[in-house]
């Protein structure tokens, strides 16, 4: 084991937002589904860099990745990002997860109608909308006998547990305990931890520390966002692997020409390329910097990592008429344990592309989902290797300059922060789970937010089997528009398939040819609207499944 000291170094503030080079923000076309960033005019606390010990699983040489000592594996290979790395020192910074403020829902998709199970790391939370539309959260657990809320129900906007009947409101008091004599009075130990909501451009944010007040000036807020004429399509997927590498996922610009060839008008594999990267801040809260494709000699997008994990990437377009456009992709990801993860994505801009005007919104939302799940299959191994090998990603990774560059920022800086989280895989640090993650076989919470729609609990069938892998249980349960498209187009379904059987009957009783075709006809046409409406169906509830050596 290797261990070293980082120096103490002075305060430093940081600002959020870089000067912007508009020159080079007038051409070239947007990718809709790169990560992207918005920057936001916030001030930073001062970053405070202390003496700590900081004990690397393995020495390693000074040269990043220690795979190659070759020159040329220095040109290709991403490098110490500062003297301290190269001598091997480690800057920790104070941090403490519980406080921060977690993206934990959108607004539009609390269900009106049950309580929401949820997770931030550990932590199991009930979220809920009482009967005067006010977000309330609490610790997902019965004083009583511990059974989770989240399986419970709305009563006159008051939230019961199911399993006793005991009723929880306002700031967590128990104000009803059906087997109480009516004599007593209810005890003082009945009721919940509760935890502090704000409500923010669209999102549910939650506060996680008890010990800590919360602190107004670390909500997030998104200057683009809050632009006239700026509209966004958004949504919202559970996903099964850690936080940290969906993040990874989302700076990763490289990929997407090959995993995500011909998902939509943008993605082309034959467009893979070397790219160019520019980091213009590193602070104990994240990083920021500048990107481009090396062809073009110009780096238009501007990405920025800000702790705990929110990730956005913007760009700016100048028209013919010399009218400036702001464009955003704002993904917000929230850890929900051991390999798990909960992810909101927001997509706009000042201008909308009219094609884009053509399609439904439950469009883009499964279009969504398909790419997920084009990158399922490698991120939930990834995730594996990593619990599996129990070494920092410099032993593991090959990190290039021309396409890893953002990857191997964020690693390193969980490095910095790493020892303020439950658990961590940093570029030269890791701290695994001290407990490992439990197995829900009926995952409790999951299906509360529909418990009072379909499916029923405990319904069982190809669509509504619980299982992270299933577009049903990733996104549609999740997103009010989506969920009510299903519902429209089963119940057309269902209507067209009966309509369609009463013409063929009366077809054949009907003695007049005419009539004949008529009703012939008004039946393919209904079995055509059954065909259409079950393809809509499979579009938002049908995983992706990759043909592979098609080329």
């Amino acid at each position: 084991m290797a261990l070293s000291l980082s120096p103490c170094l002075p305060h430093t503030t940081y600002l959020t937002k870089p000067p912007l080079s508009t020159s080079k923000l007038t051409t070239a076309s947007i990718i809709w589904n790169y990560p992207s960033v918005g920057f936001r005019p916030v001030n930073l606390r001062n970053n405070h860099t202390r003496c700590h010990a900081v004990t690397d699983l393995r020495s390693a040489p000074p040269v990043d990745q220690g795979k190659g000592e070759g020159d040329d594996d220095h040109k290709v290979l991403v490098g110490p990002s500062g003297e301290e790395e190269t001598r091997g020192d480690r800057i920790v910074a104070d941090y403490d997860w519980t406080e921060e403020w977690y993206p934990l829902y959108l607004t539009k998709d609390v269900p009106d109608d049950a309580p929401l199970g949820l997770t931030v790391f550990d932590q199991q939370l009930v979220l809920y909308k009482d009967g005067s539309g006010v977000l309330h959260c609490y610790q997902d657990r019965c004083p009583h006998r511990l059974a989770k809320l989240s399986e419970g129900q709305l009563v006159d906007g008051r939230l019961e547990c199911l399993y006793h009947g005991w009723q929880f409101e306002g700031s967590g008091q128990c104000v009803k305990i059906p087997q109480l004599p009516s004599d007593a009075k209810i005890p003082r130990a009945a009721c919940l931890k509760t935890y502090e909501l704000k409500e923010s451009q669209g999102v549910v944010w939650v506060w996680m520390s008890h010990k800590t007040p919360p602190k107004p000036e670390k909500l997030p807020w998104f200057e683009n966002f809050a632009r006239p004429g700026f509209q966004d399509t958004s949504t919202i997927h559970e996903l099964p692997y850690d936080h940290s590498i969906l993040l990874e996922n989302l700076m990763d610009p490289a990929h997407i020409p090959i995993s995500h060839d011909r998902t939509d008008w943008t993605a082309k594999r034959e467009d893979a390329q070397p790219l160019l990267f520019k980091v213009t801040e590193r602070t104990d809260r994240g990083f920021a910097g500048w990107w481009g494709k090396e062809k073009d000699g110009s780096m238009p997008n501007f990405l920025r990592f800000d702790a705990p994990c929110v990730l956005q990437n913007n760009r700016e377009l100048v028209d013919k008429d010399g009218e400036k456009h702001y464009f955003t992709g704002l993904f917000l990801c929230r850890p929900t344990g051991q390999g798990k993860s909960m992810l909101i994505v927001r997509f706009g801009g000042t201008k909308r592309s009219p094609l884009a005007k053509l399609f439904p919104e439950w469009y883009f939302h499964q279009n969504a989902s398909k790419v997920f799940e084009q990158d399922m299959g490698f991120l939930s191994s990834q995730n594996e290797v990593l619990i599996k090998e129990k070494v920092p990603t410099k032993e593991l990774y090959l990190n290039l300059r021309s396409s890893d560059t953002w990857v191997a920022e964020y690693r390193k800086w969980m490095d910095k922060v790493g020892h303020g989280m439950p658990y961590h895989f940093g570029h030269s640090t890791i701290s695994p789970p001290k407990v490992p993650a439990v197995v829900e076989h009926a995952p409790a919470g999951l299906i509360a937010g529909v418990s009072a729609s379909l499916p029923a609990k405990g319904g069982i069938s190809t669509m509504h089997a619980p299982n992270l892998a299933n577009r049903y249980f990733r996104h549609l349960i999740h997103c009010k528009g989506c969920s009510n498209v299903v519902k429209a187009f089963t119940a057309w379904k269902n209507g067209l398939s009966a309509a369609a059987l009463v013409f063929t009957a009366l077809a054949i009783l009907a003695s007049s040819r005419q009539w004949k075709t008529f009703l012939l006809v008004s039946a393919t046409f209904c079995l055509g609207g059954v065909y259409a409406c079950s393809t809509a169906i499979a579009m938002n509830t049908t995983n992706f499944i990759r043909v592979h050596r098609r080329l």
